[in-house]
């Protein structure tokens, strides 16, 4: 199955703040926050932080980075044939740091392929219920790219 993702992110370059993978089909969405100890940078500050945990209660979990990898490859983990679409190079970049959970070691995932896709005059801030929420961003992503297929 395909799992559209977006990520959240403390600025450029910066830690991961929040993640979310929304299923092709179904309504089984991930949802993740992951603290951070840090500054934030003041974009993210004003535009990401307040809306962090904009998302139904059910689906909120509020984890630290090794045991939100964990989440998130137990959330994958009957899924024989992963699909991970995104947007933007850093989400992909971002997913794939957070499976490493030691120097030599990452999470229990299976296979898994990643596609890219450019978007452009798309944006899923601008197409979300809640702007620069991984989880709404997400779910704009699939509605979008899903649309395209029709």
């Amino acid at each position: 199955m395909r799992y559209f993702l977006d990520t959240e992110f403390n600025g450029f370059g910066g830690d991961l703040l929040s993640l979310a993978l929304v299923p092709e089909h179904g309504d089984q969405d991930y949802y993740v926050v992951i603290p951070s100890e840090g500054p934030y940078h003041p974009w993210v500050e004003k535009h990401v932080v307040p809306y962090l945990e904009t998302v139904p209660r059910n689906l909120l979990n509020r984890l630290d980075r090794v045991a939100a990898a964990h989440d998130v490859a137990a959330y994958l983990g009957n899924d024989p044939d992963v699909t991970i679409v995104a947007d933007w190079p850093e989400d992909i970049a971002l997913f794939c740091r957070l499976l490493l959970v030691g120097e030599t070691e990452i999470v229990d995932v299976r296979h898994m392929r990643f596609e890219f896709h450019r978007t452009p005059g798309f944006s899923t801030a601008r197409n979300s219920q809640v702007p620069h929420n991984a989880l709404h961003d997400a779910r704009a992503l699939r509605d979008h790219l899903l649309s395209l297929e029709d």
